[in-house]
């Protein structure tokens, strides 16, 4: 009677313990979830390169020419990241707006598609009083002749929605063959783009290093304003194709010059000392002023340096700021980096 009721009260608890989530695993062995996506070492997004994690000091690191005291030194930590290896140009960001026409047009409707995510090809003309920009009106953004230059008069949210759009369209390829989903795209921090410009090089002033803005055979490392009134001496009067100018020591082109480029955060003056030392980031909906950052063909020196903060408002398209993507690096430590 004894073993009887033994071996019973035994099948009722393992009856029981099925019940709470004790299911049948390999020989009883804590093996982890089966049917999981596959996912290989992240791979490098084509046209990215990967920035190593690492720490260094963001900020000034030249003379505060205006006293702003908006960018005081601090060493900060940044885990690894990939960014984009130039500026986005003006045919990637067609086949943006070529797809959103085909698949979300009777969505979104013509006149939010052609005012918010179509480039504003008249910045060539309001941006400056008394300038013939007609032709680049004209031309800039629909000429193939253009196509490898950076797409420009494009506002924060348009280039928010161009990071969307090239998740869902990336995500879906790699669905459909059974791997993971990769991270967001997105638009860089400020702390990220600080420490992606310098490219390894801490304190340095401008991302090829410093002090000068010419090589030693005289030639001009980036595409900006070397005097009053000379905007040619770089080689270009307006934008260059992208990808003109050396890159720096992580790989990436025009982090000087060319087009500034739309971070992800909102501007404070005192951002520095407020945002955390671990990948720092300032996220505010209710500020409409966000970072730029960079230096454009219509800026002088001082905006190339690579601690020179600059802000533009939201919903404003110019001339002269473009934008480039980032994605985290994952399952990963903190200074990886893949070939």
């Amino acid at each position: 009677m004894n073993k009887l009721l033994a071996v019973s009260l035994f099948a009722i608890s393992g009856a029981l313990l099925g019940g709470c989530g004790f299911g049948k695993g390999p020989q009883g062995d804590l093996v982890g979830a089966e049917d999981r996506p596959i996912f290989n070492p992240q791979e490098v997004p084509l046209g990215m390169v990967p920035c190593p994690g690492g720490t260094f000091h963001m900020g000034q690191t030249d003379q505060d020419i205006s006293a702003s005291m908006v960018n005081m030194n601090k060493q900060v930590t940044i885990a690894g990241f990939y960014m984009d290896e130039t500026e986005i140009t003006n045919n990637e960001y067609r086949q943006f707006v070529d797809a959103i026409k085909q698949d979300s047009l009777d969505v979104l409707g013509e006149e939010y598609v052609m005012t918010e995510l179509y480039p504003d090809t008249t910045v060539w003309v309001r941006d400056f009083t008394y300038h013939m920009g007609d032709p680049l009106l004209e031309y800039y953004y629909t000429h193939p002749a253009f196509d490898d230059y950076p797409v420009v008069g494009v506002d924060w949210f348009a280039a928010k929605y161009f990071c969307n759009w090239r998740t869902k369209f990336r995500n879906a390829a790699r669905e459909e063959t059974g791997f993971a989903n990769d991270p967001n795209f997105r638009l860089p921090s400020e702390a990220e783009w600080e420490y992606a410009a310098r490219g390894g090089r801490d304190l340095a002033t401008y991302p090829w290093g410093g002090p000068y803005l010419r090589n030693s055979k005289g030639c001009m490392l980036a595409n900006f304003k070397p005097g009053r009134g000379d905007y040619a001496s770089d080689g270009f009067a307006y934008t260059s194709e992208v990808g003109s100018f050396f890159p720096n020591d992580f790989g990436l082109y025009d982090m000087a010059g060319n087009v500034s480029e739309w971070c992800d955060d909102a501007y404070m003056e005192a951002s520095v000392p407020v945002v955390w030392d671990l990948n720092p980031t300032n996220p505010d909906d209710n500020e409409p002023r966000k970072v730029v950052r960079g230096g454009s063909w219509k800026d002088i020196a001082y905006f190339l340096e690579t601690g020179t903060r600059n802000f533009e408002y939201q919903d404003s398209a110019r001339s002269y700021i473009g934008f480039r993507c980032s994605m985290i690096q994952i399952g990963m430590g903190t200074n990886s980096s893949l070939n």
